[in-house]
């Protein structure tokens, strides 16, 4: 089976949409029989090694060429600047979407309204999240996203920190709420609590000025941006995960990665935060102080709710492999090619 793989953007671009279809594309190429491609926007900016075809930015001829080639299409979210050809050559094609199309509660432009419309040609859609699903396509599929087993994972020792925040530092991701927290919970709960923050963003120095207002400079880390081992390293480092979105987020990866080294998260309500994080994290009103407040230190004073929720997370996660989520996407690739 031949399957041309539609990704907007790639490596050695860095986001939630390229660790998906980097996961996505080594796995199916593993499979015996299976050829495939991948299609992209993203330009080429240093020699990676691929063990499959990356083309970029293809002309409509190499487009046509490409898809005469292919089995079935598959578009890691929508890319019909990209597959537009393929409604003329009319290739069997499953489409993924792991973003909304529009704004949840606003009114969609016609732009978003076609894009809508035209997902009822596909032959299968998958929604990352149930919020995804109903607000985009009621018809679609939900497979929530895997995460890196190989990275995220539980490493020995005691967790000797306590809260860790981790995102892009603006607004809509709500790290001034973990601030905001440890001053109430310094208030109201008598104790004196941790907070790591990992990323960066035009809300850093804004951040920073908050932590020293509020004397709490020897309570509040700031890590800048980091990746990988030493991301994971941090994680298990702690014991909560602070995902305090005030965007309404299509799913909430980071959950899971929390989750996998050891940490409980504690997640706003919006999007598909309350499918990543499960019956293993617990969930608070979205852009509420109170809110948080309240739900951490009902958290912190019920050991046997932390030990509940600690012990729920591996069942939660075993259904977040790379290896099975990667099985759901190609079972419904497989079944469009023989259509």
């Amino acid at each position: 089976m031949n399957i041309l793989f539609f990704s907007h953007s790639f490596n050695p671009n860095i986001g939630g949409i390229e660790t998906v279809s980097s996961m996505l594309v080594n796995n199916f190429k593993e499979r015996i029989g299976v050829s495939i491609i991948v299609v992209t926007r993203t330009l080429k900016q240093e020699n990676v090694p691929f063990s499959f075809e990356v083309v970029r930015d293809p002309s409509t001829k190499k487009l046509a060429s490409l898809l005469k080639w292919c089995d079935v299409v598959f578009e890691n979210n929508p890319c019909l600047g990209m597959s537009w050809l393929n409604f003329i050559i009319r290739k069997p094609k499953v489409v993924a979407l792991h973003t909304w199309i529009g704004e949840p509660n606003k009114k969609n432009n016609l732009q978003q309204k076609f894009k809508k419309k035209m997902l009822s040609d596909y032959n299968a859609v998958i929604a990352c999240s149930t919020k995804i699903r109903d607000y985009t396509f009621k018809k679609a599929l939900v497979i929530e996203n895997a995460y890196d087993t190989t990275l995220f994972k539980k490493i020995s020792g005691k967790k000797a920190k306590d809260f860790i925040f981790l995102g892009r530092l603006v607004s809509d991701k709500g790290a001034d709420m973990g601030i905001e927290l440890l001053k109430e919970l310094r208030k109201f709960h008598g104790k004196n609590y941790s907070l790591t923050i990992i990323g960066d963003g035009s809300e850093m120095e804004r951040l920073k000025e908050l932590t020293i207002y509020y004397k709490l400079s020897n309570q509040v880390r700031f890590l800048g941006f980091l990746t990988g081992e030493a991301i994971s390293k941090e994680l298990n480092n702690h014991r909560f995960l602070l995902v305090p979105s005030r965007w309404e987020e299509p799913f909430g990866l980071v959950a899971l990665e929390g989750m996998a080294c050891g940490c409980i998260p504690i997640v706003s309500d919006g999007g598909g935060l309350p499918d990543a994080a499960g019956t293993a994290g617990i969930v608070f009103e979205r852009n509420s102080i109170s809110s948080l407040v309240q739900t951490t230190i009902q958290l912190l004073e019920n050991q046997e709710q932390q030990t509940k929720l600690l012990e729920l997370a591996a069942d939660h996660l075993n259904v977040h492999t790379e290896k099975k989520v990667s099985q759901r996407y190609f079972d419904l690739i497989l079944n469009a090619s023989k259509s």
